[in-house]
């Protein structure tokens, strides 16, 4: 079955268990405002913010979210770093590219002065800090955290040309303690640790997913509790085991998802297995 007749099939704009969802109708999740308005203060200030947390709790979707928090702020120049296990001239080349200038490696200083200039340029038109986003920040070598660290200062420590979020798992911090980033982790100002969900957080989400991709009858109440138990507060885990209860659904036809299918479907003797022995036994 396609994804467009799974879709037709339940009424769905779109598959709400699948990553490429629209940004408008992403989920945001407890504490995310909070965030948000200390993020809206640092954009007027500089410097570094932090998100941090284990695998799968949706730290990418709160840097979508952010992307569409500050789009609406003028000519706010927002660049999102795509290959943050670069070496330290393709740091500096990636950067150039980012922000539009033209920089050449093997002149390292040359685009230091560059980068500083075009940054403060930005402030004096806009009166906002140029923001850097960096997904997996926990793949960054050494030297090119240090480097940003060092491009965004000025005038003794005084001055932040550039507000940089770092977003990766619980690696990033524990990095930090390192001697060699110590001081870059002394300069992170906001900060958002994302917690595991509990229960009531994920049916929420479940919730809100399905509302907004227009099929709020799609699974019934006791099955997202079922969900969020198993999910073990992950939003990965309990994002794949939604899609994969959707597609069986989508095949057998069935009307709504339900704690059958659950059973049926995550059983270590599900019914297909039966039916199967069955079969074999008759042939005998």
């Amino acid at each position: 079955m396609n994804s467009k007749t799974l879709l037709a099939l339940y009424g769905l704009k779109w598959n709400p268990f699948l990553p490429n969802i629209p940004a408008e109708a992403l989920w945001r999740p407890p504490g995310i405002d909070t965030f948000f308005f200390r993020i809206e203060n640092l954009v007027k200030e500089g410097g570094f913010a932090l998100i941090c947390g284990e695998p799968g709790l949706g730290k990418s979707k709160n840097l979508q979210l952010l992307v569409n928090l500050l789009a609406p702020m003028g000519d706010l120049i927002v660049a999102v770093m795509e290959r943050p296990q670069s070496s330290v001239a393709d740091f500096y080349r990636e950067m150039g590219a980012l922000f539009e200038i033209n920089l050449s490696p093997a002149n390292r200083y040359g685009g230091f002065k560059s980068l500083r200039t075009r940054w403060r340029e930005h402030f004096k038109n806009t009166l906002l800090k140029p923001v850097l986003l960096i997904d997996e920040a926990q793949e960054m070598v050494t030297p090119c955290l240090n480097e940003l660290r060092l491009l965004g200062s000025a005038h003794f420590d005084s001055e932040c040309l550039l507000s940089t979020i770092l977003c990766g798992d619980n690696r990033l911090p524990e990095r930090f303690r390192n001697l060699a980033l110590v001081s870059l982790g002394s300069r992170i100002q906001v900060r958002r640790h994302i917690e595991p969900y509990s229960k009531d957080d994920l049916i929420d989400y479940l919730q809100h997913a399905i509302n907004k991709a227009g099929a709020p009858q799609l699974m019934t109440q006791p099955l997202m509790m079922t969900l969020a138990e198993h999910a073990g507060g992950n939003l990965r885990v309990l994002n794949a085991m939604a899609l994969e209860l959707l597609g069986e659904a989508a095949q057998r036809e069935v009307a709504q998802l339900n704690e059958k299918l659950f059973l049926e479907v995550y059983s270590r003797n599900p019914t297909r297995k039966t039916t199967n022995d069955k079969n074999k036994r008759k042939d005998g």
